[in-house]
């Protein structure tokens, strides 16, 4: 007998192999809309420390808001060296993960969680960047059981700022990259060496160094 869920186990297994970062989109395919609101929609499934959902998202696809986007993050003068870039800007959906650190400090100074304080050096790592980027991981993979292509990239913090003005993005949240989508178009293989990505081997260590 196959085992339950084995079937969806194979399938997974199928979609975190197919991930990559896709630098080039078909400008004249749109992303359908049920699709766009099942990558959001399993963003928000993430794990949160203490339960904050301190993340929210900023969605771009009007192509108005898409010229914005790129015009306050990345002007097409500052292309030199980077040809991906024009392939980047044909994708037809920006999704902008925002990490909210106050979320985390309220939630953690409330009485079930046993601070009496937000102070931040409480904290051994920013949970509130973790989870945000776990919100990130879970829209590229469904972009990919979807058949589309994405790809996670920064913005710079020099042009942080000009993304707030520009977007009314209040002060108390933060973009911790942008995630672009699409159908996929060819693009040229990544500059990364071949064969460079590291195994099991050489990241794993079963009891101790």
């Amino acid at each position: 007998m196959t085992p339950a869920g084995h079937d969806a186990a194979v399938e997974f297994e199928a979609v975190v192999r197919r991930r990559r970062m896709v630098r080039n989109y078909d400008p004249d395919r749109a992303v359908d809309p049920e699709v766009r609101d099942r990558i959001l929609s399993n963003a928000l499934k993430g794990p949160s420390a203490g339960f904050s959902q301190g993340f929210e998202l900023l969605v771009a696809e009007a192509p108005s808001d898409l010229a914005l986007f790129w015009s306050v993050t990345w002007p097409p003068e500052e292309d030199d060296g980077l040809p991906h870039l024009a392939g980047m800007r044909r994708a037809p959906l920006i999704v902008v993960p925002l990490s909210h650190k106050g979320a985390y400090l309220d939630r953690y100074a409330e009485a079930d969680k046993g601070w009496t304080d937000r102070d931040e050096a409480r904290w051994p790592v920013p949970y509130w960047d973790i989870d945000t980027g776990f919100a990130a991981l879970l829209m590229l993979l469904t972009v990919v059981d979807e058949g589309l292509g994405a790809c996670f990239f920064g913005i710079a913090p020099g042009r942080i700022a000009g993304f707030r003005a520009a977007f009314g993005v209040p002060d108390a949240l933060t973009p911790i990259g942008a995630v672009s989508i699409g159908h996929r178009a060819h693009d040229a293989p990544s500059p990364s060496i071949p064969g460079r990505r590291r195994q099991p081997g050489s990241v794993v260590h079963h009891g101790r160094y």
